[in-house]
């Protein structure tokens, strides 16, 4: 799953342990997959150009080629950047702090007293919608889990809150 948790050891005096939870999304192809990816198209996109190679033709469709290659390599690109967002989440007796990550933006912190906080999943636009609330604002959690994961840490979360409660 694309996240993880962490615990550190109870304190002596209160016997509180804290919790963090990292999540980041799912890569589907990783850099030596895309290097593959992109040599293959590469090479599977100079056949046609192989052929047509000392014509007027093969100047018509070289652009069309190139381009397409570019366009293919800053897509998988930007998706990359895309990955590099992250969220954690920290737990503690005293205070729940979320901080989301995106590259290019400044961190968004959000803090709260963990005994308020609230755990939910909803159905709407997006399947499994899981938020955070402590009554005054609500925070989105996970937006790019699954559905069936973000369930899950639904319920492994709800059971760290009450454990620090």
């Amino acid at each position: 799953m694309p996240y993880e948790w962490k615990s550190t050891a109870p304190d002596d005096d209160s016997g509180a342990v804290s919790y963090r939870l990292t999540l980041w999304p799912y890569r589907s192809l990783p850099q030596r997959g895309f290097v593959w990816f992109i040599s293959v198209t590469a090479t599977l996109m100079a056949l046609p150009l192989a052929a047509m190679l000392g014509t007027t033709i093969w100047w018509g469709l070289l652009p069309f080629i190139a381009l397409t290659m570019l366009g293919i390599w800053i897509a998988l690109q930007r998706s990359y950047r895309s990955g590099e967002t992250r969220e954690e989440l920290l737990l503690s007796r005293e205070k729940l702090e979320v901080r989301r990550r995106d590259p290019g933006r400044p961190d968004r912190i959000w803090q709260t007293n963990p005994y308020w906080v609230r755990v939910t999943l909803r159905s709407g636009p997006v399947e499994e919608y899981l938020t955070l609330t402590d009554g005054q604002r609500e925070i989105e959690l996970g937006a790019f889990l699954t559905p069936e994961e973000r369930q899950s840490l639904r319920d492994e979360l709800s059971r760290r809150l009450n454990e620090t409660r």
